[in-house]
Formats: structure tokens, sequence, C-alpha cells
């Protein structure tokens, strides 16, 4: 079922909220307000009437309701278009690491900004979109106020998602240097962790482009042509991404690190059990030689007296503890 929020600012007060969509050109048209329009679930009809009034590129406009859209910025005759994804770590149903997604796309104009939220599952939580954009008290610099607020709530999601798998592969080395071998709870753990870091790389990674592409893009719009005290601000989020992105590729070698690591293991333990094995082996082949030797039917020193047995005794008995006491210097047992 669609959903409608909005809000009008005016000197950074609110002026107007939750106002119908018919009231939208109006506000719009205002140069001395700044006005946000939020579509959850937009119905087909809605959206394309929005499209036709406010001269919204189609193929823009396809893009905002499209599954499987890659996150880009690219600019159309009157807006710029904004496709960016949520990322935050969760659990599925059997207690494995899931890495949870979902979708906004935004409509950067003028002196305006309207965004459209129609996958499931991780949505962009907007009232901390609201509380940021109230709390950095830049709303008077125009409408690259909201679309940092926005892209830097993103941005930090993606931190947290990429601190949580760093927590989680934290864990799973403590679980495999564990003293009780669980090596397919750790064979699971891994799988899903690789799955997982595979889907965050495809969110946080193109962050870079959508985020360099949108600080070119505002040098010439007419978003940005009241200031440039957005300069900083702008910097610093291309500096948090370059950050994420970096941690995000260091993610990936410490998962395959665990991986190989996970492997090492598992020989090291199949050589330890196979030395304990031929230790065992070779001690248990000493009383069975010395028992097939006194054992064979032929006149021997010792034959047939009580001298025999206890020949036959001592060398088991030496043998045994010698070999034992070898291997055990060794660390073989």
């Amino acid at each position: 079922m669609m959903q409608l929020r909005s809000r009008v600012w005016r000197d950074g007060e609110v002026i107007a909220s939750d106002f119908p969509l018919a009231d939208l050109d109006g506000h719009l048209a205002d140069p001395s307000t700044l006005t946000w329009l939020d579509l959850c679930d937009p119905e087909g009809e809605v959206l394309g009437q929005l499209a036709e009034e406010l001269q919204l590129d189609r193929h823009a406009v396809e893009d905002a309701v499209a599954p499987r859209e890659r996150p880009k910025a690219t600019r159309h005759a009157t807006h710029i278009f904004l496709t960016c994804y949520t990322a935050s770590m969760g659990t599925d149903a059997a207690g494995l690491p899931e890495l949870k997604i979902g979708r906004i796309s935004a409509f950067v104009m003028p002196r305006g900004l309207i965004t459209v939220r129609v996958a499931p599952g991780a949505e962009v939580d907007m009232d901390e979109v609201l509380r940021r954009w109230q709390d950095e008290g830049l709303l008077s610099h125009g409408v690259g106020a909201l679309v940092h607020g926005l892209l830097d709530v993103l941005v930090d999601g993606h931190f947290e998602a990429v601190q949580a798998m760093d927590d989680k592969l934290e864990e799973l080395e403590d679980l495999l240097f564990a003293d009780s071998v669980r090596t397919r709870e750790v064979q699971v753990r891994v799988f899903a962790l690789r799955k997982a870091l595979v889907a965050l790389r495809r969110v946080v990674l193109p962050m870079r482009e959508v985020v360099a592409s949108v600080m070119r893009l505002r040098l010439t719009s007419e978003w940005e042509q009241q200031s440039r005290a957005l300069d900083g601000e702008f910097a610093d989020l291309y500096d948090h991404v370059l950050r994420a992105a970096e941690w995000t590729e260091s993610l990936r070698d410490m998962v395959a690190s665990v991986f190989e690591t996970n492997l090492s293991l598992q020989d090291a333990r199949l050589n330890t059990i196979m030395k304990k094995l031929a230790s065992w082996g070779a001690i248990i082949a000493v009383p069975t030689a010395v028992t097939g030797w006194f054992g064979q039917n032929l006149p021997y020193w010792g034959f047939g007296s009580e001298s025999g047995v206890w020949q036959s005794v001592l060398l088991i008995v030496f043998g045994t503890v010698g070999l034992y006491w070898l291997f055990r210097r060794n660390g073989w047992l």
C-alpha cells in the first residue's frame, strides 16, 4: 500500500508537513522553499502522473521501480537521478549471517527532492534522515543539503554493516582456533560470510562512483548555484565512502584467509591423527613380532623352557615402552 511523507522548509524551518500530492507543484515553484516528498511502494498511475507533471525522464522513472538496478547517479534535462542501496547485517532462520538490502531512488530538482522506495527488506530509516537534515543545520543551503543528508545516512549504514561483518569474522576466528573441533560449523559460517560479503561489495563499492558523480554534477547544476558551503561536507562524505570501500576489500582478504586457514588446520589435524595412528601401530607391532617369533615351531634358545617366556616378556615390555617414549619425545603422541 502506497505511503506518502513530505516536508517543506523555509530558511531551515518546517512550514508544511504531509501535504496533499496535488500541492507539490506549488511548493516546488516557490523559490524560497525547499521541498521533500517520499513515495513508499508507489502505484504505477501515481508515479506516471507525477512524472508527467514534473517532466521526469521516463528512463529514470522506470529505473526507480525496476528490480536489480545498479547504484548510479545520472543527469537528465530537468533533474538528477540517484539509485542507492541500504545494507544491514542480520541472521537467517538457522542463525547464520545474512545481509539485508533495500533500495532507494531519488529525483533531485532545483528546489526539491523526491525519494522512491520499492525494494523489500532493509529500507532507509527516513526518520533518521529527517533528524540528520534538521541536526546538520544545512537546509538553508538548498537541495544539496537534502542529498548530502540522505547519502550520509546510507554510508553510515554501510559502515555499520561492515563493522558487524568484521565482528562476525572475529567470532569465526575464535571458533576456528577453539579446543573443540567443529569443522562443519566453521565451513557453513565461512560460506555464509562469503555470500554476505559478495552482496555487500555490490552495494558499497559502487558508492564511490555515485558520490563522485554527485560531486561533479552539483558543480554545474542549478541546485548548487546558491552556495558552495557544502563542498567540505561532500568531501568528507566521499572520504567516508572510500574508507568503507577499503574496509570491505580488507574483509574480502580476511574471509579468504579464514577459509585457507581452516583448510590448513584440517590438514594439520589429519597429519596429527596419522602420526598417532602410525605410532600406536608401531607399538602394537612389537608384541605381535615377539609373540610371532617365540610362537614358531622350531627350536631356539629358551625353547620349551621358562627362560624363553621371560625373554618374550622383557622384549615386549622394553620394546613397547621404548617406542612409546621415543614417539612421545618427538611429539607424535
